[in-house]
């Protein structure tokens, strides 16, 4: 009888896994629209009051996305005086919406990987996840891995779907 060989767990093929770079933590939103006089308009000096007197004690150790959601023109200086409070407190600010916030966590998160172990290796980017994962970080990913992988797939792997194979002219 032929012994059964796990071809695909003997294989030098690495599996990045996207959900273990989501960055963990509350997330909120701090909008804007709550400071607006009469729905329409941003006031600077009650603008600066309002920001004065906040409990900011809400966004403490959060991620924070400042924002507005109401469709009126607001200063960019309105959004910088809202990241100096909120700075203070939360873990990350970033102006915009909450896909704005997961982008530049997933950002920051895959930065930081030293990817060089993965140097000529075939690599496999994992499709499923228990969290949403932005489309941003898989176009990230293979962005930081082109340089160094052999191949970059996509899926399970098992079952891929190629996405790069570096040129065998290439010389690194």
């Amino acid at each position: 009888m032929t012994e059964i060989v796990n071809r695909v767990s003997n294989s030098p093929i690495v599996t990045i896994d996207l959900e273990h770079y989501y960055v963990k933590g509350e997330r909120s939103v701090f909008d804007l629209e709550s400071f607006l006089f009469k729905g329409m308009v941003l006031k600077e000096l009650d603008f600066r009051k309002g920001l004065k007197e906040l409990d900011w004690s809400d966004y403490q150790d959060k991620y924070v996305a400042v924002m507005c959601s109401a469709d009126v023109i607001i200063p960019k200086w309105a959004y910088m005086l809202a990241v100096v409070y909120l700075n203070k407190v939360a873990r990350e600010v970033v102006v915009g919406d909450r896909a704005t916030l997961e982008q530049h966590l997933l950002f920051l998160s895959l930065q930081k990987l030293d990817l060089n172990s993965l140097k000529d290796k075939p690599v496999v980017i994992k499709g499923c996840s228990k969290f949403a994962i932005p489309d941003f970080a898989y176009g990230e990913i293979v962005r930081l891995l082109m340089p160094l992988a052999k191949s970059i797939m996509f899926g399970e792997p098992c079952s891929t779907v190629p996405v790069y194979k570096k040129p065998r002219d290439v010389a690194d």
